[in-house]
């Protein structure tokens, strides 16, 4: 069980997990499919939105094909430690992804406006994060965070962009 949660709160998840290829065929409406299973999907002539899962190593290369195709990539993070999903997250931005961008997995709301800010537009929590963490703290953690030390996937600039304008600045 897992909660979707964006910057408005909870959301119901339009998208069915397929994990196998039998059930592609048998499985109505929006499917959510691992990266294996985006060609089989598409090969059925299925004219549903449809979404990818995908490792947070796996290459952008990996991804490319589907990126024009695909309306919802969800990125996995095994861990709230591993920021690998992060950096996917900006190269599937910078990659001309447009689609929804969801981090799955055991992130915590005290990352969420970094999340946010690599390009993400919505998680998807195990439950016991969502109970241990309700939607009040993930918004809260969204804005309390204001100073951040890498340029983001938004329009803010960074500590070191601030102090190197201050600095230009305060010269006569």
């Amino acid at each position: 069980m897992s909660t979707l949660l964006n910057i408005d709160g909870e959301q119901q998840d339009p998208y069915t997990f397929v994990e196998e290829a039998e059930q592609l065929s048998q499985t109505p409406g929006w499917l959510l499919v691992p990266l294996a299973l985006a060609e089989p999907l598409l090969a059925q002539g299925r004219n549903d939105a449809f979404g990818i899962v995908v490792n947070n190593h796996t290459s952008i290369e990996a991804i490319e094909p589907l990126i024009e195709r695909a309306s919802l990539i969800a990125v996995e993070f095994p861990a709230f430690t591993d920021g690998r999903g992060l950096s996917l997250a900006v190269r599937l931005r910078r990659a001309g992804f447009t689609g929804t961008l969801r981090a799955r997995g055991p992130v915590i709301a005290d990352q969420f406006r970094e999340i946010l800010a690599c390009g993400f537009d919505e998680v998807e929590i195990p439950q016991t994060v969502a109970e241990r963490q309700p939607f009040d703290q993930w918004k809260q953690a969204e804005t309390i965070i204001s100073l951040h030390y890498q340029t983001s996937h938004g329009a803010e600039n960074s500590i070191l962009q601030k102090r190197l304008a201050a600095r230009r600045k305060a010269r006569p």
